[in-house]
């Protein structure tokens, strides 16, 4: 059994069962040990090659190198979004799909959680958020996300900082059920924010670098792949909803949502995940 983490950190290992898998972890271009590094970029033209497909592309050049001829594809958040896309277009080297808190990039999740819909949820958190738009003269009940694109690639420090902080501290503070202060601390290190806000905020500026749609449109591509979900109840960034219109299209889904958010280190969730890999695992 070979399993890949799709988006990588350190701890993804421990969902997996090393003496039931191969597991190989990956740092995406541009993040991690990849160079050039995101956080090196002065302009936006110099990421212009980082897109989803680039992406897939890289993944399968991995999996060449490897030798390995197929595997199962795991991610969360933006991983089961690259999960999906690798998988819609190499199904055939993929044993199985183990996602969480599914999120395909599609207009209304990114406006429910970057312009409205979790603001009502986290006011305070919301309105710290807004701060830097605010300082700018933005008109914050727009497109949060164009502006920021604005802000991020602003040559001054001293706009481009506070910005990414903000936006990356907006995603800390409102993964978990409950508030993490850690994790929110991990989130506003400046240079961790910098290189996080670009190119999340690069991705999204550009719609994923896909029509809207693509990805609930072409799942149909993936009916002979088993795949889990397991979803947070709770989860404020990728709300069920998209889950469960991944499970409408794919009726074999096997959909599991538990009282839990966002994060994939809550209890219930990393329970459920690691249950999901020993069950593929000894299968």
């Amino acid at each position: 059994m070979v399993a890949l983490a799709a988006v990588v950190v350190p701890s993804d290992v421990a969902f997996f069962n090393p003496d039931a898998y191969r597991i190989v972890v990956l740092d995406q271009r541009g993040c991690g040990s990849s160079t050039p590094h995101i956080s090196q970029a002065r302009t936006p033209g110099e990421i212009a090659t980082n897109t989803t497909w680039k992406l897939v592309e890289d993944l399968e050049t991995i999996r060449e190198l490897l030798g390995i001829e197929r595997w199962q594809v795991f991610g969360g958040s933006w991983g089961s979004c690259l999960s999906l896309a690798y998988a819609e277009t190499h199904p055939d080297r993929v044993t199985e799909l183990v996602l969480r808190g599914i999120f395909t990039l599609r207009e209304q999740e990114l406006d429910w959680y970057y312009n409205f819909g979790a603001s009502e949820v986290f006011p305070e958190l919301w309105d710290k958020f807004c701060e830097p738009l605010r300082r700018a003269g933005y008109d914050f009940s727009r497109d949060n996300i164009a502006a920021y694109y604005d802000l991020l690639w602003d040559d001054n420090p001293g706009v481009h900082g506070p910005a990414a902080v903000a936006w990356t501290t907006w995603e800390g503070a409102t993964t978990s059920l409950s508030f993490d202060p850690s994790h929110v601390e991990e989130f506003s290190d400046p240079n961790f924010a910098l290189a996080f806000a670009r190119i999340e905020n690069h991705y999204f500026v550009n719609h994923g670098f896909m029509v809207e749609g693509q990805l609930l449109r072409n799942a149909h591509k993936l009916a002979d792949i088993p795949m889990v979900i397991v979803q947070g109840r709770y989860d404020m960034c990728c709300p069920d909803i998209t889950a469960v219109d991944l499970s409408r299209v794919l009726p074999s889904v096997d959909l599991r949502i538990v009282m839990a958010g966002h994060s994939a280190f809550e209890p219930l969730i990393a329970s459920e995940l690691v249950k999901v890999c020993d069950e593929f695992a000894w299968r």
